[in-house]
C-alpha cells in the first residue's frame, strides 16, 4: 500500500493549493494538493517545514546532560522526552530502578499524559467536534468553545492545569524540568504533597468520566467517522506490558497488522532497530519508519491512543478498561482503523492516567529515600516510552569518557508521518476531489491531521543532506521564482 496518489503528469499544467501553515497543531506544517481544472485531486501531500538538529548538536555533551537538554524540543511534550533520554542513561549507566523511583517516575508520566491529551482534545479538537468541520472559522476556537460551552471548556482548563501540578512537583517545573536522572530521580514528594494532590483527583478521575462520554456521543452519533472520515486500515505498533497490558512507561514492542495478527511480540526495545527502518524523502524534513519485515511499501504502521488501545489486552484500571472494552465492540469494531477514533481512545487513555494517578498517590513509596542507583555501565543505551503521541525512541552512543557520540530519535509523530499523508490523501479524494474548493473543506484536511495530534516540532528530524526549497517573493506577495534542492545536492526550479 502507498500513501500517495500517482506522480501527478505535467504538474506543471496543475493548481497547487496550499494549507500552510496547518493551524491547532504544535509546530509548523503545510498541506499541497495539486488540482486540475476540474478540481481533480493528483497529489496531496503533509509536509514538515522546519528543521531542528538535535541529533547533531548534542554530540560531544555529557550524558548527564542530555534528558534536560533533549526535552527542549518541545514544551507540549517535554516530559516524555525527559524520561525516554533518562531510560536510555538508566542503560548507559546499568541501573535497575529501585521502587520509589520507578513509581515517581510513572506519577510524572501520569501528569503528562494528562494534561496533554486534555489540552489536545479541548483546545485543540474540540471546536471541530462540537460546532463542525466547516462551522464559522471565527468561533471555530478555544475561545468560541469557552463562550457556547463554558462547563467543557472550565473542565479542559483545570483538567490541564492538574496533569501540570502534577508535573511541578515530581519534575521540578511544569515545563522542562530536571526530576529523572540517570539511574532514578532527584526529589520524591512529601507526604503533604500527595495530601495536596489527593483532595482534587476524585473530581479529576470524574471529568476525565465526563470526557470519554462527550466523545463517545460525538463519535457514535456521526456515521460518517466511523467508516468514511479518513478510513484506512494499517498495522499499529506500541509498547504493552508483560501480560498484554497497556503500559505507558516501560514493556516490549508489539506491532499487530491490519488483521490483528502478530507481526512481532514483546520484543526488547533495545534492538529496535532490528523490526523498524527509517527512510529519508526529498520533500519532508521528517523521516519515514517502517517494519522491516513488510518492507517499504506494506510496512508503515500507527501509534498513539488508537494503536495503544487496539493493540492491548487490557487496560489496568477497571474505568478505563471498561471503556475499552465498549470502544473495541462498537459497531463491529468499526472504530479501531478510523481516524477520528483517535479522539476516544485519548480520552479513554486520560481516564487511565486519572485512576493511575489516584491509585500511585496512596502509594508510600513516592515518599521514600531511596532514588538513585547504579550498575555496571555501558557504551549504548536506548530508551522507549509511549508518549501522548505514542511510541517515543531515544537511542544514544557514548565513549569512554561519558560523552555523546551518536544520538538518533524516533518521535510518535515521526512514526506516524505516513499514516497522516495516508490520511490526507483520503480526505482530499473524499471531500475535495471535483469541488469548488472552500476554507470549510481544506479545513476537513486539517482535522485529518489534528486527529493524530502531532508535534511537528518533535518531528523535524533527518538524515543525510537536506532537501531544501526556496521562494523569491515580490513586495506583492507574489512568488517570483522557486527553487528546490534535493538531498543528493541536485538543484532545480
Amino acid at each position: 500500500m502507498t500513501f500517495e496518489l500517482e506522480t501527478a503528469a505535467n504538474p506543471e499544467k496543475l493548481r497547487r493549493v496550499v494549507i500552510e501553515p496547518v493551524s491547532r497543531v504544535e509546530g509548523h506544517g503545510k498541506v499541497t494538493l495539486l488540482l486540475d481544472d476540474d478540481n481533480r485531486v493528483h497529489q496531496a501531500r503533509f509536509h514538515i517545514v522546519e528543521f531542528r538538529g538535535f541529533e547533531k548538536f548534542i554530540q560531544g555533551r555529557p550524558y548527564t546532560e542530555v534528558p534536560v537538554l533533549v526535552q527542549r524540543l518541545c514544551g507540549i511534550c517535554p516530559v516524555s522526552h525527559h524520561l525516554g533520554a533518562t531510560k536510555a542513561m538508566d542503560m548507559i549507566i546499568g541501573a535497575k530502578l529501585t521502587p520509589s523511583a520507578e513509581k515517581l517516575r510513572r506519577l510524572m508520566h501520569f501528569g503528562q499524559i494528562l494534561q496533554s491529551h486534555a489540552l489536545h482534545f479541548y483546545y485543540l479538537a474540540s471546536p471541530d467536534l462540537l460546532f463542525g468541520f466547516d462551522s464559522d472559522v471565527a468561533k471555530r476556537n478555544i475561545v468560541g468553545v469557552a463562550a457556547a460551552f463554558p462547563d467543557i471548556a472550565r473542565q479542559g482548563v483545570a483538567l490541564r492545569k492538574y496533569g501540570q501540578e502534577i508535573i511541578r512537583l515530581t519534575a521540578g517545573k511544569r515545563v522542562h524540568g530536571t526530576g529523572a536522572i540517570p539511574g532514578g530521580v532527584n526529589k520524591n514528594l512529601s507526604r503533604e504533597e500527595r495530601v495536596f494532590l489527593r483532595k482534587d483527583i476524585d473530581q479529576i478521575v470524574s471529568w476525565s468520566q465526563a470526557a470519554v462520554e462527550l466523545i463517545k456521543r460525538i463519535y457514535t452519533g456521526n456515521p460518517d467517522f466511523h467508516n468514511g472520515f479518513g478510513y484506512f486500515k494499517s498495522s499499529f505498533m506500541s509498547l504493552v506490558r508483560d501480560d498484554g497490558a497497556l503500559d505507558l512507561y516501560h514493556g516490549g514492542l508489539r506491532a499487530r497488522d491490519e488483521h490483528g495478527q502478530d507481526i512481532f511480540d514483546h520484543v526488547d526495545y533495545g534492538h529496535y532497530w532490528d523490526y523498524v527502518h527509517e527512510e529519508v524523502r526529498p520533500w519532508s524534513y521528517m523521516k519515514f519508519p517502517f517494519i522491516r519485515s513488510r518492507g517499504r511499501e506494506e510496512g508503515w504502521y500507527r501509534v498513539g491512543p488508537l494503536a495503544r488501545v487496539v493493540n492491548c489486552d487490557f487496560i489496568p484500571t477497571p474505568l478505563a478498561e471498561a471503556e475499552r472494552k465498549v470502544f473495541r465492540e462498537f459497531g463491529g469494531g468499526s472504530a479501531t482503523q478510523a481516524t477520528l477514533a483517535y479522539h476516544w481512545a485519548r480520552m479513554i487513555e486520560m481516564l487511565h492516567a486519572a485512576e493511575g494517578i489516584q491509585e500511585l498517590l496512596l502509594d508510600n513509596d513516592l515518599s521514600g529515600d531511596d532514588l538513585v542507583n547504579t550498575g555496571t555501565p555501558a557504551l549504548r543505551g536506548v530508551g522507549v516510552i509511549e508518549a501522548p503521541r505514542g511510541t517515543l525512541i531515544h537511542h544514544y552512543r557514548v565513549n569512554e569518557d561519558g560523552l555523546i557520540v551518536r544520538a538518533n530519535l524516533i518521535v510518535s509523530t515521526t512514526h506516524n508521518n505516513q499514516a497522516m499523508n495516508e490520511a490526507v490523501r483520503q480526505v482530499a479524494l473524499q471531500y475535495l476531489d471535483g469541488q469548488e474548493v472552500t476554507e470549510g473543506l481544506l479545513n476537513h484536511i486539517e482535522v485529518a491531521i489534528r486527529a493524530f495530534d502531532p508535534c511537528l516540532s518533535c518531528a523535524t528530524h533527518a538524515v543525510g543532506k537536506m532537501p531544501l526549497e526556496v521562494e523569491l517573493v515580490d513586495a506583492g506577495g507574489n512568488v517570483v521564482s522557486r527553487l528546490n534542492k534535493a538531498p543528493d545536492g541536485r538543484c532545480g526550479v
